[in-house]
């Protein structure tokens, strides 16, 4: 009965299901807080999964979709609040502003996140010799775009766990 307890068929998988647990409920935590890769680490607790479980449920065509929204994921986290500027009328200097200021406001935390945008939107605006009231307008609509783009985030995450408990359950 002990040497069953060490044995590396009954604690690997769960192991393996902790980690993928822990990855999973981080990456949620990363689709808010910026300085976590929120997709990636849904991704990686999936892939950690599909593992435990020797990717007899979960194969490589699963995998590679949730790849894939993943991918989608982390592009539209980038270029969010550029889109949302895009749609207030900015000019390209306003929009290049905007995803200037969504990497420099990765550095400044979550107040970072939501100003960077804005702040980069507006800085554009100004600098290219429109107006404070156009300005005004870029950076609401880089914030905007921004706050969209975590939902999103969000949601795509929340499909790459239907897609993988689908497969799961009918593998």
């Amino acid at each position: 009965m002990g040497a069953e307890l060490l044995s590396p068929d009954l604690w690997f998988p769960l192991l393996c299901w902790l980690g993928a647990l822990l990855l999973v409920i981080l990456g949620f935590v990363g689709m808010v807080v910026p300085a976590l890769p929120g997709p990636l680490l849904v991704l990686g607790g999936l892939m950690l999964a599909a593992w435990a479980d020797d990717f007899s449920r979960v194969g490589w065509v699963t995998l590679l979709i949730l790849s894939g929204l993943a991918l989608l994921a982390m592009v539209l986290d980038m270029i969010a609040g550029a889109l949302g500027a895009k749609r207030y009328g900015a000019s390209r200097a306003a929009i290049t502003g905007s995803l200037i200021g969504a990497v420099v406001g990765i550095f400044f935390g979550p107040l970072g996140l939501l100003l960077g945008p804005f702040a980069g939107a507006v800085a554009g605006e100004l600098l290219s010799g429109r107006g404070a009231s156009q300005a005004g307008l870029s950076g609401w609509g880089a914030t905007l775009g921004m706050l969209l783009g975590t939902v999103a985030k969000i949601a795509l995450g929340a499909m790459m766990l239907g897609v993988f408990a689908v497969a799961w359950l009918a593998g």
